[in-house]
């Protein structure tokens, strides 16, 4: 009689391995198939059916065991990439550490350059001050002495003629008397002393002339300064393309993305949620909800312009108000040289040197907005202090045509 064949499923692995950074990744593929185990050739009676059935429970646990091992391996395998990861982790929070710490020294080091240069100024200055006062003084003290002397002067000669008076009150030479009296009865030439006088007060044009001094120091200062405000927020440099969806029909926007200027002619655009639909203004594709970034536009040529940022949820239709309550952080020209920054009420600004390219610096979590003049390196404005909750976008309006003397672009550039 034929016995019955037994048909289990048993693991069949396929083992994979890759070679990657150094490490060995095993990848275990199982797949379940069912294999026929025909005991009869290994059995010839009762205990014969036992000792197959004991060999094929041994080959399963065997198989399962395999497995297992396998599963292992992969497991140890991923641990030891964890492992390798977080050891990565260390050594690169370690650079950076050190990272900054140099870039502190660096720092410490430009500020006690800094503070020593004022310092110096300021004990130039109190010597300056000190120099013209006490040369003050001893021109005082020179008019002073000289008019003492010419007083003592007339002192002397007052008290010669009242003599020659006195001589000739007592004479008893009528005739003598007579011919004196025309000579002697006019008073000696004398100074009228009423008007003159010793100033005894400070001359506060000399404290001028020391503010005067501070204030070239201070400027002197503020342009190190923010040179290097300037070269460390270029380091936060993005790159920043307009967002054709937020634009208003009435802007033309390059193919690149960099370029946007104002034309008279209205496109036919569809409306969307983003768009401007009254005022001709266009806001990036990027968004920062955290940390620091920097970006530059070049404004050569142009009569008018706004830039800036501005937070997502503003109001994209109708007329806009540009002010910090509405959403806005700017700086805008008008006019050819009208420049202000958008505050509650606005800052009129006066800037020696017309802006060719303008960099713009955003630091979330501090609440700064800061506009810099590129070619010069020299700070615009800084809006400080501000309280940022939504996304952020950089904002541009190129402002009206013009009758074409404000026909150029604004022009996103590269950071160099």
């Amino acid at each position: 009689m034929e016995k019955p064949r037994s048909q289990e499923k048993c693991p069949l692995v396929e083992i994979k391995a890759l070679q990657l950074a150094n490490m060995t990744v095993v990848t275990v593929i199982t797949r379940w198939q069912p294999v026929t185990f025909n005991p009869e050739p290994f059995m010839s009676s009762d205990s014969d059916l036992c000792i197959s059935m004991s060999t094929l429970s041994t080959a399963k646990l065997i198989c399962s065991s395999q497995v297992v091992q396998i599963h292992l391996a992969k497991r140890q395998t991923d641990i030891h990439q964890m492992i390798q990861d977080r050891i990565n982790k260390i050594q690169e929070i370690q650079d950076s550490v050190e990272l900054r710490k140099r870039n502190t020294e660096k720092e410490k080091s430009s500020s006690v350059e800094l503070f020593t240069d004022l310092i110096r100024s300021i004990e130039r200055c109190q010597s300056e001050l000190l120099k013209m006062m006490e040369e003050q003084q001893k021109k005082s003290e020179k008019q002073g002495e000289d008019l003492i002397k010419e007083l003592q002067q007339e002192i002397t000669e007052l008290k010669r003629r009242n003599t020659e008076l006195e001589q000739l009150s007592h004479t008893d030479d009528h005739l003598h008397l007579i011919q004196m009296n025309s000579s002697l009865s006019s008073h000696p030439h004398t100074k009228n002393w009423t008007e003159i006088r010793i100033d005894s007060d400070m001359n506060v044009n000399s404290l001028y002339r020391v503010m005067t001094l501070l204030k070239k120091t201070q400027e002197t200062l503020n342009k190190k300064l923010c040179k290097t405000g300037f070269k460390w927020a270029q380091k936060f440099a993005v790159d920043v393309t307009l967002d054709p969806d937020t634009a208003n029909p009435y802007l033309i926007l390059s193919d690149d993305g960099k370029q946007v200027c104002y034309r008279d002619i209205k496109q036919n655009i569809p409306e969307n949620p983003k768009r401007f639909d009254t005022c001709a203004t266009i806001l990036a594709k990027e968004g920062f909800s955290s940390g620091r970034f920097y970006y530059e536009v070049q404004v050569k040529g142009k009569t008018g312009w706004d830039l800036g940022v501005a937070r997502e949820s503003i109001n994209r239709k109708g007329k806009i108000i540009l002010s910090p309550e509405s959403g806005y952080w700017t700086v805008i020209l008008r006019n050819e040289n009208h420049y202000s920054a958008c505050e509650n009420p606005p800052v009129l600004l006066s800037l020696r040197v017309k802006p060719e390219k303008v960099g713009v610096f955003v630091d979330y979590e501090e609440g700064l907005v800061s506009f810099y003049d590129v070619d010069s390196r020299s700070h615009i404005y800084s809006f400080t202090g501000q309280t940022f909750t939504d996304k952020l976008y950089p904002y541009f309006y190129p402002w009206l045509n013009d009758e074409g003397k404000n026909s150029n672009p604004l022009i996103i550039t590269p950071v160099s």
